[in-house]
């Protein structure tokens, strides 16, 4: 029985041997799919099947045109402020060891991310008018 556990627990390269088959089943598994979908697959290029295609709409304008900077703007602010709620579940699972000093710290975060949200909204950042 105890000489089970020390070869189990014991780290040989042969221990690494499945990670390594699987590894290699899933290469060529991918590689073996490429191949085949390449040199079996149908090769008619017609006119239709080279035009761009969006979603089933016709395509409108030039795809090389500028985006307004609000849409990544409001995109890396919903990024900053949802990751902020992320930090909230290690405080809401340990908040009773915590105390009072983790109350007053959190409170602390809460306070910086709540000026953080004042100053973009006086910045005007998350206004759309033109």
């Amino acid at each position: 029985m105890f000489t089970d556990t020390v070869l189990l627990s014991a780290t040989t390269p042969f221990s690494y041997f499945p990670i390594v088959l699987q590894l290699i089943a899933a290469l060529g598994f991918v590689g073996i799919t490429m191949f085949a979908t390449h040199f079996l697959g149908p090769k008619r290029k017609t006119s239709d099947k080279l035009v761009t295609f969006e979603s089933g709409i016709e395509q409108q304008g030039n795809a090389r045109q500028p985006v307004a900077i609000k849409y990544f703007l409001t995109a890396i602010l919903f990024v900053l402020f949802d990751v902020e709620v992320i930090f909230f579940y290690p405080y809401a699972v340990n908040f009773r060891e915590l105390g009072w000093e983790g109350f007053m710290a959190m409170l602390l975060f809460v306070a910086f991310f709540l000026g953080g949200f004042v100053y973009i909204l006086k910045k005007g950042a998350l206004k759309w008018e033109d």
